[in-house]
């Protein structure tokens, strides 16, 4: 109701209802599935269970309602070529604040395997422009993340 209202206020569209999930939270569990299956194609188990974890709290969802959730977002993913259609969901619905959230999330799925791959980086850095998040922000995501994993950021030099 909420965001029927903001819709109307802003001009925006209403997030659309896909089921019991609007586009929004597709939108993040694609992109989220997207960011683990980018450098070896696989979805992995830890990938899978980093994303449940942040989905089912971002969300407020029950483990049924995540795992459904996912696997719409999967198969949603699987048919999707480009990142426009979430991407613009996102940046249509989240502030500032919540999409620098969204990319520190999709850095903890990257580093769930503990190894950055340059693909992984690339599309980070793609989305992060497309949903207007500057790369010092989405930088400094990366570092909270690799902070709170007990990562050691790679040395410049």
């Amino acid at each position: 109701m909420f965001d029927k209202i903001k819709a109307f206020l802003t001009g925006e569209d209403a997030p659309k209802k896909n089921g019991r999930f609007d586009e929004v939270q597709i939108a993040v569990v694609a992109l989220l599935v997207r960011t683990a299956s980018t450098a070896d194609t696989q979805f992995d188990e830890n990938e899978r269970a980093t994303i449940a974890r942040m989905v089912a709290a971002h969300f407020d969802l029950t483990t049924d309602e995540v795992a459904n959730l996912i696997e719409m977002a999967t198969r949603d993913e699987a048919k999707t070529l480009d990142l426009h259609r979430w991407t613009k969901a996102i940046k249509n619905n989240y502030d500032e604040t919540a999409r620098i959230d969204l990319i520190e999330k999709m850095w903890e799925v990257v580093y769930a395997d503990g190894v950055l791959d340059d693909y992984e980086a690339n599309l980070l850095r793609r989305i992060a422009g497309l949903i207007y998040v500057p790369d010092r922000e989405s930088g400094q995501a990366r570092l909270r993340v690799l902070n709170r994993l007990g990562l050691t950021p790679p040395s410049r030099g």
